[in-house]
């Protein structure tokens, strides 16, 4: 399996417990109130071994562009990947890093009130406290001089940003950066990859009338080139 390359890890929680876990491509940058690498190893493996030999018995599970169902009897991570990937109009696997930051996450929250796991871009957050996101968005003059503040909340969420200039992952869009606010981790990841594919040449005209067609998206911040563009529960500041 291949993953997006991170952006740049620019999460501030100074007052949680930082630290790496990576196996194989995955490679998960988590803050929580206590270091829990040894958890995260062990259910991380757990996932990807789950999702690799599926992806071994369905290999169009990995090279489909184009939403995919799966078995009933399919692991956990790979339904999630499935439903969200119909419900962002995606491959299941523009949502394989949320995903996995979301089964990690969900995890963990029996050893930990807090979590905020970073994954190739992607964050699943259960957070009280208010955080900063600083947004890298290449050669943009914006990059890592703005970012967005993220509120707490009761419930887990997502925040996961796509690029149509920075990384390697297949894209349609020329976005510096897409970043998204959703309920899930993994509807953030396929969601931040649908939209930065209705980014062109022109303004920012497609995605305003396509914006209504996703209920679940609770904010998005698009920056391209000198131009931003925000949309719902998004509080942007300068960070220097």
């Amino acid at each position: 399996m291949q993953y997006q390359k991170r952006f740049y890890r620019t999460i501030s929680a100074k007052d949680l417990v930082q630290f790496s876990v990576q196996v194989k491509e995955s490679d998960l940058f988590i803050m929580a109130s206590r270091n829990l690498s040894d958890e995260t190893e062990k259910e991380l493996k757990k996932e990807r071994y789950l999702l690799e030999k599926y992806i071994e018995e369905h290999p169009d599970f990995y090279l489909s562009f184009k939403p995919l169902p799966c078995d009933e009897d399919a692991p956990d991570i790979v339904k999630m990947m499935s439903q969200a990937s119909f419900l962002c109009d995606v491959g299941p696997m523009a949502t394989v890093a949320g995903a996995i930051a979301e089964m990690i996450g969900n995890h963990l929250l029996q050893f930990t009130d807090q979590i905020i796991i970073e994954n190739g871009g992607d964050i699943f957050l259960k957070t009280k406290k208010e955080r900063l996101i600083s947004i890298f968005a290449g050669n943009s003059p914006f990059s890592m001089r703005i970012g967005i503040k993220v509120k707490p909340r009761d419930t887990c969420f997502g925040i996961a940003t796509s690029s149509g200039t920075v990384g390697h992952s297949t894209s349609k869009g020329k976005a510096n950066s897409v970043t998204v606010l959703c309920p899930t981790a993994t509807l953030a990841d396929g969601l931040a990859t649908c939209i930065c594919n209705l980014i062109g040449d022109d303004d920012f005209s497609m995605l305003k009338n396509n914006i209504k067609n996703f209920p679940f998206l609770d904010g998005i911040l698009v920056i391209k080139d000198k131009d931003l563009f925000a949309w719902g529960d998004i509080e942007i500041i300068e960070t220097r």
